[in-house]
């Protein structure tokens, strides 16, 4: 097995800003480990609030001729990204593993959808359009102009640490804009990896930075406070969320949040159960649950929640557990041990409210972040695993007798930003679609994400959307000239 490090020689393991690698200015550092075995793999430069003001130094300096390069350069340096990274994609994928654990199948799965934004918001680069029309009282014309919002800050979360960057920095470039990003501390490589791909492919100086930090609050804190930054793009849990928009609001910055879920996945009696159950282990388990969009409760129509519950847990128990980069694992390791901790107590609080555990249920001994995956039958509905997000390979079973009820439990969270129904019933699909109060639902699928599709939620889940042409107006402001011509 290859060293997945020797991709990220130790200079670039370093702050990228403007045209340099360069430690942070205090010289601190901090250590990345490997979840799977709780050893230091890298250590990383560690930002102070005067790293974070030079790469907004950087990105502000460079603003204005990358705003000026033509959209056709703009989309031939993202298509070379695309392409870089799908050349690459082993290299990629085991340093993903490396630093976050997920089987090395997850990983490369995750390198492709990166990769993809870039392809995509290279195609969308081109299609920035304003329009010119005669004003409906006549006299005079109107003229919208689309232009960069200005300088991005982007904080990035560490279970997807390639894709949730491309997904944010991908659309960012092809409007104009220049980016600085600070990727979770847990998973800081992979970024790094793509900072040093951009920079071979010719992207200018300036234009992509990158801060890794273990004083995010501070370093965030600073950037969103200097005037010179315009748009905040987050994703991580709600709470944090709520403390960004807070500080966005000082100097009114556009954002985009992509925040928590606690998705809702519903199983007809109508369904077809090779199907659903196909896109339960999807929903649940992909990225070993740990996951915004990760079916977090299970709802199965009264009929057939006996035979649908006895496969599930068949296949879950099925699922191998071990190290990312060994052959023939299922589900990697968990990011660290507070998760770990965070889901057994969840798991401990439904049992003792009467929760019967089919598989899974208890950590195992030995090294690293571990936890089987886990199914429960019979949760009440005082668990509190029902209203919190358990970002990991733990399901539980409620059953529901008609479509208003479980409509009704659906929507009691102040989560929305996705839900799965499995039905055969044309109508009754359409009024899940209508009722469930989601940014995003699958239909008889468990694999919503799609950088052609429209990311993001409603209510407390986030505001604004990522992928597809609407992905590209979050960083595009309007200018609007009234032009006289009777």
């Amino acid at each position: 097995m290859s060293d997945p490090m020797n991709v990220l020689a130790p200079e670039h393991r370093r702050l990228r800003i403007g045209d340099a690698w360069r430690d942070a200015a205090g010289g601190a550092t901090f250590a990345v480990e490997d979840p799977a075995t709780g050893k230091t793999i890298a250590e990383v430069a560690d930002a102070d609030v005067a790293d974070g003001l030079a790469a907004l130094d950087a990105a502000s300096k460079a603003m204005a001729q990358w705003a000026a390069t033509p959209p056709r350069k703009r989309s031939e340096l993202l298509t070379a990204t695309y392409r870089a990274l799908t050349e690459r994609s082993e290299q990629v994928a085991r340093l993903i593993t490396l630093e976050m654990g997920k089987p090395l199948a997850e990983a490369r799965a995750e390198v492709a959808y990166g990769a993809e934004f870039f392809r995509w918001f290279a195609e969308e680069a081109v299609r920035v359009e304003g329009r010119y029309n005669t004003a409906p009282a006549g006299g005079y014309r109107i003229l919208t102009v689309p232009k960069p919002v200005g300088p991005c800050v982007f904080v990035t979360p560490w279970n997807f640490p390639l894709a949730m960057g491309a997904r944010k920095i991908a659309p960012a470039l092809a409007a104009g804009c220049t980016t600085i990003t600070k990727p979770a501390s847990q998973t800081p490589l992979t970024m790094l990896l793509l900072a040093r791909i951009m920079e071979e492919v010719g992207v200018p100086p300036g234009v992509v930075n990158i801060v890794t930090t273990e004083r995010a609050g501070e370093v965030v804190s600073a950037l969103l406070a200097d005037r010179r930054t315009r748009k905040l793009s987050f994703t991580g849990s709600t709470e944090v969320g709520r403390v960004l928009l807070r500080q966005a609001a000082d100097n009114v910055l556009r954002t985009s949040m992509e925040l928590g879920g606690n998705a809702a996945l519903i199983v007809c009696a109508d369904a077809d159960l090779d199907v659903a159950i196909d896109g339960a282990m999807v929903a649940k388990m992909r990225n070993i649950g740990e996951s915004c969009i990760a079916a977090n409760r299970i709802y199965v129509e009264e009929p057939v929640r006996e035979e649908f519950t006895a496969r599930f847990a068949e296949r879950m128990g099925a699922l191998s557990v071990g190290h990312g980069l060994d052959d023939g694992v299922d589900v990697g390791a968990l990011i660290d041990e507070a998760s770990v901790t965070k889901i057994d107590e969840l798991v401990a609080d439904a049992v003792d409210r009467g929760a019967r555990v089919l598989v899974g249920g208890e950590r195992p001994d030995g090294p690293g972040h571990f936890y089987p995956p886990t199914v429960l039958a019979d949760v009440p509905e005082d668990a509190r695993m029902l209203q919190a997000e358990i970002f990991g390979p733990v399901a539980p079973i409620i059953s529901f007798t008609s479509d208003e009820e479980v409509i009704a439990k659906a929507n009691d969270t102040e989560h929305g930003l996705v839900g799965y129904v499995f039905t055969r019933d044309l109508q009754r699909a359409l009024r899940f679609t209508e009722g469930l109060e989601t940014g995003m639902l699958g239909i008889n699928r468990g694999l919503i994400s799609d950088p052609s599709a429209p990311f993001g939620g409603v209510k407390q889940s986030g505001i604004g959307k990522e992928g597809s042409h609407e992905g590209i107006l979050e960083y595009l402001d309007v200018t609007y000239a009234a032009i006289d011509l009777p």
